[in-house]
């Protein structure tokens, strides 16, 4: 077992806490939740499943994160960030747990992974979806989440290696809350917008492409993303449930951000 604290943030997640923290014991003997204030069955399940359980009140998911790596004494040699609705596949532990064992480690601080995303019970592998590598591994010291809004990106001072196999995406919440958590993060969004135009990402590429997104012209900009994204990234050849989700995610979700930027006559040259 390697020396790795695992961090999660929660509110409200008792159908998924479970096997996200199960998962997250395939690579690590200490698993953090930082809770924000649930109300269901979330504490009591984490607790049962050998997790320890924080309180601090929501500030955003970087200011949680950060929070969690300055007050939660962590002495492992590595933090592992995971999302309540993710799990640890099998085959990314065992990778986690051999490159982590070998001399080469030593020399890396950080270690990127791409996402496996299900949609209504499908691995979603067109559209563009499984195509970015993000950071969920680094050494402790070496890393911290920028502070966003949305979207945040871990930020590493080191040399960063990527990873072959895959962190899953699976929520057991169904259509509704990923529909009311999109509205949420449509208002994050917005925000961001409005107050943080030039923190877009980990990357100048990141930054380019956002920059670029939002040049272009109110509501088409949503239409062509979609576009972009079903047809140029082949999201048709994940059936139904792409097409919903590619809509939802790259569609509706943006010409929503679009219709409140609109409301709000926050237009920007």
């Amino acid at each position: 077992m390697n020396d790795i604290t695992v961090i999660i943030l929660t509110k409200n997640e008792q159908k998924n806490i479970k096997k996200c923290i199960l998962s997250a014991k395939q690579i690590s003997n200490r698993i953090i939740i930082v809770d924000c204030g649930s109300d269901d069955q979330t504490i009591s399940i984490a607790k049962h499943c050998g997790a320890e359980v924080y309180y601090h009140a929501w500030e955003g998911h970087a200011k949680q994160f950060n929070w969690a790596l300055d007050n939660c004494q962590i002495a492992t040699e590595w933090v592992f960030r995971l999302d309540a609705d993710e799990r640890i596949s099998e085959e990314l532990a065992k990778e986690i747990n051999h490159k982590l064992a070998s001399k080469l480690s030593k020399h890396i601080d950080g270690y990127e992974m791409r996402w496996r995303v299900y949609f209504m019970g499908k691995w979603i592998k067109h559209g563009g979806t499984h195509k970015p590598y993000f950071l969920r591994l680094f050494r402790t010291g070496k890393g911290r989440v920028e502070e966003k809004l949305m979207d945040e990106h871990i930020i590493v001072k080191g040399a960063v290696h990527r990873l072959t196999n895959d962190l899953i995406h699976y929520d057991y919440k169904g259509l509704d809350a990923w529909l009311n958590k999109h509205i949420w993060y449509s208002n994050l969004e917005l925000k961001m917008y409005e107050e943080q135009g030039e923190l877009t990402g980990g990357n100048v590429l990141q930054k380019k492409k956002r920059g670029f997104y939002y040049r272009l012209p109110l509501f088409l900009r949503a239409r062509l993303y979609y576009w972009y994204r079903y047809y140029g990234q082949l999201g048709f050849l994940d059936g139904t449930e792409g097409k919903v989700f590619i809509y939802l995610q790259a569609y509706w979700f943006r010409f929503l951000v679009d219709a409140k930027i609109y409301e709000k006559g926050t237009l920007k040259e």
